[in-house]
């Protein structure tokens, strides 16, 4: 490896500059074989070095290959440069993963349904299941809220008496009261998915509107 002489600075225009870089170029593609390659780096100092060998450091951070006029023939990546080109591949990859996708849906879409009404259709029917579901357990609730309160005011009434509330009534006390909250839950539950089935089948019918004004 050899170092260009200090007061040779590539990278700004002079006349003193290029002469003195090509000729650290021409000496060294002279002394060195036919068949070596020639690089040329810039430290962190900015100083630029040119050798036969890249240091491993430089193999890293980038480096330019030279032919035997001094010409660029290939540039080395930086490590940098090299994650970002990795980065952008990625981000290429999964774009078209989603164009893909995108029109996978599209053309179920369009194999399901042939107007907007079919799709409400669809809609109303997905909802039903779940309005069936809350209605079942916002009854069941009722009953349960029922006995909740009948044990409840049994208990009082024991514990107003003075006497030791049995241990069978308050295990029935808490599996309604256990009943009850998995109830609520249910209930919460469904109407999160109608608001998720509604979200749902409107953009598919906005979709499907796009998709027939494209067709047109």
């Amino acid at each position: 490896m050899r170092t260009a002489r200090t007061n040779c600075r590539p990278w700004r225009p002079t006349a003193r500059n290029t002469a003195c870089r090509a000729l650290v170029i021409a000496l060294l593609v002279g002394a060195a074989p036919a068949h070596a390659a020639l690089y040329r780096w810039v430290d962190s100092n900015g100083r630029v070095h040119y050798g036969d060998t890249l240091p491993p450091t430089y193999q890293k951070s980038g480096a330019v290959e030279l032919n035997k006029q001094g010409v660029t023939v290939r540039r080395t990546e930086s490590e940098a440069e090299r994650r970002a080109a990795a980065a952008a591949r990625a981000e290429a990859e999964r774009k078209k993963r989603e164009a893909d996708e995108q029109a996978r849906l599209d053309r179920a879409l369009a194999s399901t349904y042939t107007t907007e009404a079919e799709i409400d259709l669809a809609r109303d029917r997905a909802l039903e299941h779940h309005q069936l579901a809350i209605q079942s357990a916002e009854l069941r609730l009722k009953q349960v809220a029922a006995n909740i309160q009948d044990l409840g005011a049994r208990i009082a009434g024991i514990r107003k008496a003075g006497r030791p509330v049995g241990a069978n009534l308050e295990r029935q006390l808490a599996a309604s009261e256990a009943e009850a909250r998995e109830l609520e839950r249910i209930v919460q539950q469904n109407q999160e998915a109608m608001v998720k089935v509604r979200e749902k089948y409107a953009a598919d019918k906005a979709r499907f509107r796009a998709l027939q004004d494209q067709a047109r």
